[in-house]
């Protein structure tokens, strides 16, 4: 006879594959209309095994699962991955300080699953509240029913189940306003599913990661105008991802923009609501130009890159000659005010020249569009280098009250006592960002690696399902947040809904902060607490979470 220990527990609880569980038993919850709630059941097969042979295996015991809702709701199992850099320092964030597997992936499976003993398991249910949803209560429960070997029903199975109440409140969120900046990385998918770039199957994958994408909160995509020069060895390059068709004929170039149109189109229809130009220097310093190619004489060329330095004539000549078409084809799409230009990531204060040359050449040809660059020194800023500063999530206090519209970004530098998102880390670390996000008033968020299945600068392809790291160079989780799935459709993992639960929980905010004024929502988030909330000072805690969400709810809800 199977038997299982089953317990509803929260989004941010992750499992690990041992015998022991710390999570609590989360049997209620509160929700919004039109909003995605996301919670787990974890299993444990707990099957006695009667043998008089000592040595007799304890076998796996196969049940069948499905959810009873009345609410459209997903089942996917939680499947662990490989992580061989858990993180660069000892952060008291962490799950567990050393390599190994941990929980991430959120895949589909056949309805059935074959339950070793002892260890817990976990299956990920995603609730799509209709915004028009009645208010009330809605039980959600799993249901566990005993099958053979072959997977098949039995004869008066054994079934188990367990049950989470999820109340539908009188109320709505606000409307996402915060800017969702994540690189979307073409190439990649590219060369992950072996297709020619821009054929029409390239097409058709890069649409399903977007969308996937734009469905949490992903609303500004990267527009690679050229082959972004990002996360490429110096001298090297990635493969040739350019929505720009060029001409070249003397001096003179010719731009054919139908394929930058198609992107944007099949973008907008996803979701999108802005587009990000990819760098129009390379990385860290802009000493160099992009690797751009055209066709000259009926035979495409590399005409920039590594060897071109970034204050070549010939580089200020053709983007004075793009900005002529380029500017007006974003007024003509009604897009003016959504557009972003960047001119070089993360650059510091040892290449501040150059990086000024480039900044002042991009201010002179933009007719007033604005400018977006990673950093971490406020004087780029000072010095009216760049319109938009985003600054790592661990460097921001400078920024604060100094710039007008505040951006923040992390990747695997912030691993040290600031909220990111590594696989190691609790489910908190990624959800609290959306505490800081309505404290800090962001109004945009950017994180490179959306789907990056390189190594290090760009030398390598990895398969993300077995090297979470990018080949022993980042802390695990960091490339990407998505997985690339069979038929080229995006997997979606563990660390991606937690994100936008973070996202959800700021919309919550804003529309009580409609409500009942800022600096009430800003008490209700410090109730309790004896300190102020900062990006390296705030509860690490699943429950503390949970409960200012429930808090928030009941409060918008209130007559």
């Amino acid at each position: 006879m199977m038997k299982f220990e089953v317990r509803p527990i929260s989004s941010m609880d992750k499992v690990l594959l041992e015998p022991s569980l710390n999570a609590q038993p989360l049997t209620a919850a509160t929700a919004l209309k039109g909003e995605v709630f996301s919670f787990q059941f974890a299993v444990k097969n707990t099957t006695p095994w009667h043998d008089e042979n000592a040595w007799s295996p304890v076998l796996p015991v196969t049940a069948g699962l499905s959810l009873e809702s009345k609410l459209p709701a997903q089942l996917r199992e939680v499947r662990s991955v490989p992580v061989d850099i858990p993180c660069f320092t000892k952060d008291t964030c962490l799950m567990r300080e050393k390599p190994g597997y941990y929980p991430d992936l959120l895949t589909d499976f056949p309805g059935y699953y074959l339950f070793p003993a002892e260890n817990w398991r976990s299956f990920w249910v995603t609730v799509r509240i209709p915004a028009n949803c009645k208010a009330g209560k809605y039980p959600i429960t799993l249901r566990l029913e005993e099958l053979d070997a072959s997977s098949r029903k039995v004869e008066n199975p054994v079934i188990q189940t367990a049950t989470l109440t999820l109340e539908v409140l009188p109320a709505k969120p606000a409307k996402q306003t915060i800017l969702r900046y994540e690189w979307f990385h073409a190439d990649c998918l590219a060369t992950y599913y072996n297709v020619p770039t821009w054929s029409e199957k390239h097409w058709e994958v890069m649409e399903n990661f977007i969308r996937t994408g734009a469905e949490h909160g992903m609303n500004v995509l990267m527009t690679p105008l050229w082959t972004p020069p990002l996360d490429t060895a110096i001298g090297g390059e990635r493969p040739t991802t350019q929505l720009l068709i060029i001409r070249k004929k003397g001096k003179k170039y010719t731009f054919d923009l139908s394929r930058l149109e198609r992107y944007v189109d099949m973008a907008l229809k996803c979701g999108i609501t802005h587009f990000a130009m990819s760098h129009a220097f390379t990385q860290w310093g802009a000493k160099a130009t992009p690797k751009i190619v055209a066709e000259i004489n009926g035979k495409e060329q590399r005409i920039f890159g590594w060897d071109v330095p970034a204050n070549s004539p010939e580089y200020k000549d053709f983007l004075t000659q793009l900005m002529k078409v380029l500017l007006p084809f974003f007024r003509e799409k009604g897009l003016w005010k959504n557009i972003f230009f960047s001119v070089s990531d993360e650059p510091t204060l040892e290449n501040i020249e150059s990086y000024a040359y480039a900044s002042k050449l991009m201010d002179s040809l933009l007719e007033g569009a604005p400018t977006l660059d990673a950093l971490s020194s406020f004087e780029f800023h000072k010095r009216g280098l760049v319109q938009n500063p985003v600054p790592a999530n661990n460097h921001i206090e400078p920024f604060v009250g100094n710039v007008k519209d505040l951006y923040t970004y992390y990747c695997c530098g912030q691993c040290n006592g600031v909220p990111n998102r590594f696989i190691t880390q609790h489910g908190s670390q990624t959800r609290v960002m959306g505490v800081m996000f309505y404290l800090y008033n962001i109004v945009g968020f950017l994180q490179w690696g959306y789907n990056f299945y390189y190594s290090h600068q760009s030398k390598e392809v990895i398969d993300p399902y077995r090297d979470t790291c990018g080949r022993n160079w980042v802390p695990g989780g960091d490339p990407f947040i998505v997985y690339p799935g069979k038929d080229g459709k995006a997997e979606d993992s563990l660390r991606h809904e937690l994100f936008y639960d973070a996202i959800q929980d700021l919309n919550v905010m804003r529309a009580l902060e409609k409500k009942i004024g800022r600096d009430a929502v800003i008490a209700l988030i410090h109730e309790g607490l004896n300190y102020r909330i900062s990006m390296t000072d705030y509860p690490h805690s699943t429950e503390w979470l949970m409960q200012l969400r429930e808090k928030l709810n009941r409060y918008l809800a209130a007559k």
